[in-house]
């Protein structure tokens, strides 16, 4: 069995009993005897992979304790990543045009499904937040267009162009309001000029 195929099995495997055991980060995974014992291969094998699968902050080793499962979903991954498959402005370009698609595609169908409460709730929390991000500003958007999907897409576009824009841009709070009213009016194409005002706003 060659090296990367253990790997591999090694990080199907942890996949499916992260899966099947409900673990969550900070649970504790199956020693390198287990998981030699379970995929019938060799411990030196078992503890390439597991190191590898460290470098790539997926999971954590502690002396004395035992190998824990890290929070994958954090930036560290996606800009490690980052480094290798956004190296031109080309792919930078395609995953800032992409996220755009995106969002446009979810007011749409927050045009369609939101109901007066969601955009009142919305209204106050945008008028009234201390500190404003876009970011979270289109997570609850992208909330409201209940498409579990989507909402996963996008926040792997955002974490790959935060990694490329560390500081973002400065929207102004009038007009992420102005995008709300817009939807309350379930007009379209006013959504859509209102998304296009609010980008506009600042050079990517």
């Amino acid at each position: 069995m060659g090296n990367s195929k253990v790997y591999l099995e090694i990080v199907q495997h942890l996949r499916e009993m992260i899966h099947r055991d409900g673990l969550k980060p900070g649970d504790k995974i199956p020693s390198e005897r287990e998981l030699s014992e379970r995929l019938d291969v060799g411990r030196s094998s078992v503890r390439e992979a597991l190191r590898a699968l460290e470098l790539l902050g997926l999971i954590e080793t502690r002396r004395g304790e035992g190998t824990f499962l890290r929070d994958f979903r954090g930036h560290r991954l996606v800009q490690l990543l980052s480094t290798f498959i956004l190296q031109d402005e080309k792919a930078k370009k395609d995953v800032f045009e992409t996220k755009n698609i995106i969002e446009i595609d979810c007011l749409r169908l927050v045009v369609k499904r939101f109901d007066q409460q969601d955009i009142s709730h919305l209204f106050r929390w945008t008028a009234n937040a201390e500190s404003l991000h876009d970011d979270e500003f289109f997570y609850r958007i992208i909330q409201l267009a209940d498409n579990h999907l989507i909402l996963r897409i996008w926040v792997i576009l955002k974490d790959y162009y935060d990694s490329f824009i560390p500081i973002p841009p400065k929207n102004k709070r009038e007009d992420y309001l102005f995008l709300l009213e817009a939807l309350a009016t379930r007009d379209e194409e006013q959504v859509i000029s209102a998304y296009w005002k609010l980008r506009n706003l600042s050079v990517y």
